[in-house]
């Protein structure tokens, strides 16, 4: 009989409380690779979890240098490299004259920075994932709050997590087939 591999062990609380207790006990049994799902968001359970960095600043901080940068080094190029011409006895390289479009492409850069990074950081687009294979995980979006020990965590063993779920007296323990 051929085994489908698992991708964690789910509980499904009744309460936000019971969720941020459960999610608390679990990252200070020593567990780092979980996650909890709600119908809304829960500024305590990704705190309960250890979720404190955030890479979509850094994201748009480089987006923008590299949108000033670039927007700089085109004008730069065009007016004295490629088609240098004497308008009004002005020098070749006028800076003031870059400003503007400098600002837009930064803005510019950094606002598709922003955008683009948020998805790959969030792993989105993600029209499937495992977790979608438990039929009770429907009630997330309505009035029921899971939490997730994901199968990669170096601390996970299929008896000992399901005892530990056990444990947090969740409303039901699932299985989450990969």
């Amino acid at each position: 009989m051929k085994r489908t591999p698992v991708y964690g062990i789910m509980a499904e609380f009744d309460t936000p409380k019971d969720l941020v207790a459960a999610a608390r006990r679990t990252y200070e049994a020593g567990f780092r690779k979980i996650d909890t799902y709600s119908p809304f968001p829960i500024e305590e359970a990704a705190e309960a979890i250890g979720f404190h960095h955030n890479g979509v600043p850094l994201v748009v901080l480089i987006g923008g240098i590299l949108g000033g940068v670039s927007g700089y080094l085109l004008q730069w190029w065009i007016n004295v490299v490629s088609y240098p011409v004497n308008v009004g006895g002005r020098p070749h390289h006028s800076w003031p004259a870059f400003i503007v479009v400098t600002f837009e492409m930064t803005i510019l850069f950094a606002g598709l920075a922003a955008v683009f990074g948020m998805l790959a950081l969030n792993g989105l687009p993600m029209p499937y994932h495992p977790v979608f294979n438990v039929p009770r995980f429907a009630f997330a979006t309505k009035d029921r709050f899971f939490l997730i020990i994901f199968s990669s965590d170096p601390k996970y063993n299929p008896a000992d997590t399901r005892q530990f779920m056990e444990g947090l007296q969740p409303r039901s323990i699932s299985e989450v087939p990969g």
